[in-house]
């Protein structure tokens, strides 16, 4: 999930800080921190939970490093046992759903957020999430709500209006789409997805402005392959083969097995520069990677047909 979650981690820590420490009279002077190695934080939690194994704080602090950890199923057992414990603890709620969702289990995380909304319905970072997890699974009008939710409270939410604008563009409504995507460049000016999807919206109608928004998000994120290989279609549909050819062997520096960088490498070899062996040379790399890839196979085969 894209909510940053440490806040209610370092609130179960408080709470843990405040029963003292875990081991007893045998580390008087230690207590869980929130810069101590993960490891260690285990052994405290897992020595407390010997002693006191339905201490529901320490099952959910346990939970969320198990799953910093990207140990997902021992954090789901922990977590579910916590809410098991303390059923209305919206904090526990929270990370049963980013848990649930990290494991695949969409319908639960949806189900845990929507038991969070029912305990606070106002809350904004529950709402958010709920937006979320409905525009992950493209129930776009579902999400729309919840996004409007948190930027009718939150104007300037980031996240809530990038993906209102990216919903907007897949729905076909592009100029809510840039009005919006166009708010957050301006409020987040390091916002790379931002600037991608406006120079993708942009070159679809082979407007200049695409390549100032993609050059922006490269420049960004210079390891921003979509964004690479849309400025490099931009180009090669205007005709400007030269630097199209450049991007996508940018591109293919960082991600060699891109079937598309090599297909579209062969068809400027074939449509503009007749070099027919070495398109076919690049057709070759990009079925290699994907041997499903019709258009290399088609083109392929034109190739072989005008070298003939």
């Amino acid at each position: 999930m894209m909510m940053n979650i440490k806040a209610t981690y370092r609130t179960l820590l408080v709470a843990l800080a405040a029963a003292g420490c875990l081991l007893g009279a045998g580390c008087r002077q230690k207590q869980v921190e929130p810069d101590m190695a993960d490891s260690v934080k285990l052994e405290y939690y897992d020595l407390g939970l010997e002693r006191t194994p339905n201490d529901h704080r320490l099952l959910a602090a346990r939970a969320r490093v198990l799953f910093d950890l990207q140990r997902i199923k021992e954090a789901a057992y922990d977590i579910n046992r916590a809410v098991e414990l303390d059923p209305e603890n919206l904090e526990y709620l929270m990370l049963k759903s980013d848990i649930a969702f990290a494991n695949g289990s969409i319908e639960d995380s949806y189900r845990t957020l929507e038991a969070a909304e029912r305990l606070d319905p106002q809350n904004i970072d529950v709402q958010l999430k709920l937006g979320e997890i409905t525009f992950y699974s493209r129930d776009y009008d579902r999400s729309l709500k919840y996004l409007t939710n948190v930027t009718e409270r939150e104007p300037n939410n980031r996240t809530a209006l990038f993906m209102k604008g990216y919903i907007y563009k897949e729905k076909g409504d592009t100029a809510q789409a840039v009005t919006l995507l166009r708010r957050v460049t301006d409020k987040f000016p390091d916002y790379a997805p931002a600037f991608e999807e406006l120079g993708i919206l942009y070159s679809i109608r082979q407007n200049p402005l695409a390549a100032e928004y993609l050059g922006t998000a490269i420049q960004l994120d210079p390891n921003n392959t979509n964004a690479l290989y849309a400025l490099a279609m931009y180009h090669q549909d205007l005709g400007n083969y030269d630097a199209a050819e450049s991007l996508y062997r940018q591109l293919l520096d960082i991600n060699a097995n891109s079937a598309d960088a090599w297909h579209n490498l062969g068809w400027i070899e074939l449509t503009h520069y007749s070099d027919y062996q070495r398109a076919i040379e690049y057709f070759d790399r990009a079925l290699a990677i994907d041997p499903t890839h019709a258009e290399a196979r088609v083109n392929r085969q034109v190739a072989l047909e005008a070298q003939k």
